[in-house]
């Protein structure tokens, strides 16, 4: 058999003089008439190894990069040793689960330095863009690329965003042996899995709070980036390493007009629901319903009806109520205000005069009321959503979660965001406000 060449192109790894070789569960596309073959770049590291296996001369012109001498100055806990320990014996590849506030950036900083090898982090905000392109500046003595945000520059060391990774994976599939993606759980998504895919990597690494997605789309990043390696649930690290605390559950009743409203309206979805022998078993069951709406008015009409009678059970005036107990109980605290309407954020930063922020809110203006919250200018703010996860909250001790969905992702996100230790060692408290005898003590039971 003559010596086979390997070569980056376009995504794909070309290989040359593949007449007679066997390569089963990789998607080598053959082209006996050129003696060529093709496969995704994320299978660079499998063919390596199978050829190797079978003893088959290899010219290898994937790669042609630096060794990076780097050293920073952070010094791992017990716990993030084990994490990067886990990883580097599962051949550099898997995904990290840790809590929010447990330090995965340094998980991630330390991973670069003991490789040594030029890599990309990648990143789903700006925000992120810029505190890792920052962290990353401090803890090496190297130029750090950018991709995102403006800027398009790339050197050993590059952070992007995940839409520019997916612009440019083709392109620079070859420029970088290991590829750090922070809040992984992003890659789930169908366009992005392709930068895993065009990314010749060998060495790959994920970070994330919560792996699960609802779309159960986490299998597909395990198949791109590698399986949980380690994992901690935040009661691990409480009192330790994260701040102690409690959750505390507090059931509120609807207002007469509100039972009524609410009663109507879930009366008219459940009615079609029974009428049209529809069971919602899975989120594929009410999308079925969904697209149903669009030419059966009545299924439209229950729809409608569903949202009215979730609006009012996520926005119950006694929630209001009883947020204003909280706000007054904890004076002296650090609060975020969680909600899952836009508008309830707004009505509740007029009414309790509190900075707002929303996906409605300029990035320029969400970086001044968090440097101010920082600061301690500001000790409450309210939010939907936005300061789930991507954004440097600086840190609180109180949250009160008026209303959110069932993803357990959420709610272990808007947890992590009191779990920052203070100077005092103050416990930290989340409220979770559900509105009794509700569709909400489903969706509270679920997340939890």
């Amino acid at each position: 058999m003559s010596e086979l060449s390997l070569s980056f192109d376009a995504g794909t790894i070309r290989v040359e003089g593949a007449e007679a070789i066997e390569l089963p569960a990789l998607d080598l596309e053959s082209d006996p008439r050129s003696n060529t073959g093709r496969l995704p770049a994320v299978q660079y590291a499998q063919l390596v190894d199978r050829l190797r296996e079978q003893g088959v001369s290899v010219d290898d012109r994937v790669f042609d990069l630096p060794d990076l001498d780097l050293d920073s100055a952070y010094q791992l806990r017990e716990y993030q040793e084990e994490a990067l320990t886990a990883w580097r014996r599962n051949d550099n590849r898997g995904v990290l689960e840790l809590p929010t506030g447990s330090g995965k950036t340094v998980i991630g900083l330390a991973a670069i330095e003991a490789l040594g090898t030029p890599t990309l982090v990648v990143v789903p905000t700006i925000d992120l863009l810029d505190q890792w392109g920052d962290e990353l500046a401090e803890s090496f003595d190297v130029p750090i690329g950018r991709l995102g945000g403006g800027t398009q520059q790339i050197e050993d060391i590059t952070v992007s965003t995940y839409d520019s990774a997916y612009l440019r994976a083709e392109d620079i599939g070859d420029r970088f042996g290991l590829v750090v993606f922070d809040e992984v759980h992003h890659l789930g998504g169908e366009g992005y899995r392709d930068i895993a895919r065009l990314l010749a990597a060998p060495a790959r690494l994920g970070l994330t709070a919560t792996f699960e997605r609802p779309d159960g789309a986490e299998e597909t990043v395990a198949e791109l980036i590698g399986d949980v390696v380690y994992r901690l649930d935040p009661e691990e690290l409480a009192g330790d390493y994260l701040a102690a605390y409690d959750i505390k559950r507090i059931e509120v009743a609807l207002t007469p007009e509100e039972r009524e409203t609410y009663e109507q309206n879930q009366e008219i979805f459940t009615d079609y629901l029974a009428q049209s022998n529809i069971q919602l078993r899975s989120g594929s069951d009410y999308q079925e319903l969904v697209k149903r709406s669009g030419t059966d008015p009545q299924a439209r009409e229950a729809l409608l009806a569903k949202q009215r009678a979730r609006d009012v059970m996520m926005n119950a005036e006694r929630k209001v109520d009883r947020l204003t107990e909280i706000l007054d109980r904890h004076r002296a605290d650090r609060i975020i205000v969680f909600t899952a309407h836009t508008d309830l954020v707004y009505r509740l930063s007029e009414r309790f005069l509190i900075p707002a922020i929303t996906n409605e809110t300029a990035a320029s203006e969400r970086r001044r009321i968090l440097d101010r919250f920082r600061e301690g200018t500001y000790s409450r703010v309210v939010t939907a959503n936005v300061l789930d996860e991507g954004v440097d909250v600086p840190a609180a001790n109180v949250a009160v979660v008026l209303s959110g969905s069932g993803s357990e992702r959420e709610f272990t996100q808007r947890l992590g965001r009191i779990l920052r230790p203070t100077a005092d060692d103050r416990r930290a408290i989340l409220y979770e406000l559900v509105t009794e005898e509700t569709a909400e003590e489903r969706v509270a039971r679920r997340r939890r």
